[in-house]
């Protein structure tokens, strides 16, 4: 069996997601480590209930929004690993690469922790953008559309028949327009996320990066901006600076994941997006979602 680790990425957040996890080992110590880092109570958030002076308290602002998702994936890396398992690949949806970073041994968790600080508050202070989901369509005409149209690009290339449009708010809306395609779905984002007007956002994180020790993997990892597999830390952390900036490339991520024989994937974290997606794209394979102490026989 070759098992492929998928970690989702911001939008898969849901209230009360910490909750299940509650009983695993170390997690209300991990919540209090990252509510340190962050300046507020993240599990607070987490519930719905947070209170603060020094920041944002609702779980979809994206400074707490991908804290979040870190912890609550890792804390599911640390018990699988504890019970024994692998994977024979491991790949992360935008800031799900963090977590699979973390899975793969490339650096600790206080460094995940404050690099997802880092990341999440560039982020967040980068906007005047817009990004609109975009299912069922043609892809020459969209890619046509998309290289025509000054300030638009395709950040989240995530199946064949889905992908995440990005870039100035006027020309995404030019693109969806002229776009014969099922749906289109503005989604709640104030940045222009995996673009090029990430620049300075990219820029400020890619300085802390460049600070940052980063070990080879123990586990292969698949990053979004070069989905090939490779173990070399030094090319991992080459790639994550990469990442703010150009697209989430899922839907080749998905191919090498077939190419590597992977017959088994398994989504760590809440929800079931990758699942769904590995579904509709990959034939054969077994999928399976772990969320909380009870998905681990706990």
């Amino acid at each position: 069996m070759a098992i492929a680790w998928v970690f989702p990425g911001q939008g898969s957040q849901k209230l009360g997601m910490a909750d299940p996890l509650m009983t695993l080992r170390g997690a209300e110590e991990r919540f209090a480590m990252a509510s340190e880092v962050l300046g507020r109570d993240l599990l607070a958030i987490c519930r719905g209930e947070g209170e603060s002076n020094d920041g944002p308290t609702d779980l979809n602002d994206t400074r707490n929004t991908q804290p979040a998702l870190f912890v609550v994936e890792s804390l599911l890396v640390d018990e699988l690993i504890r019970q024994g398992r692998e994977a024979s690949l491991v790949a992360g949806h935008s800031l799900g690469e963090l977590v699979a970073l973390y899975a793969a041994g490339v650096f600790d968790l206080e460094t995940g922790l404050t690099l997802m600080k880092r990341r999440s508050e560039s982020m967040a202070a980068a906007g005047g953008g817009a990004m609109t989901a975009v299912i069922g369509f043609d892809r020459g005409q969209l890619e046509d559309l998309v290289a025509g149209t000054e300030g638009a690009f395709i950040a989240n290339d995530n199946s064949s028949a889905q992908v995440v449009l990005s870039g100035q708010p006027e020309a995404v809306q030019a693109v969806t327009e002229a776009l014969t395609c099922k749906r289109a779905i503005p989604l709640a984002v104030s940045g222009a996320f995996h673009t090029p007007f990430m620049a300075e956002a990219a820029a400020g994180f890619a300085a802390e990066l460049e600070a940052t020790p980063f070990r080879d993997a123990r586990t292969p990892v698949l990053s979004n901006s070069d989905p090939i597999p490779t173990r070399k830390g030094d090319l991992l952390k080459t790639r994550l600076m990469q990442q703010m900036t150009t697209g989430v490339r899922w839907r080749e991520t998905m191919t090498e994941m077939g190419n590597q024989g992977i017959d088994t994937v398994v989504e760590i974290g809440p929800g079931n997006v990758l699942s769904g997606l590995a579904k509709r794209s990959m034939d054969g394979v077994t999928l399976s979602q772990i969320a909380g102490a009870g998905d681990l026989g706990l």
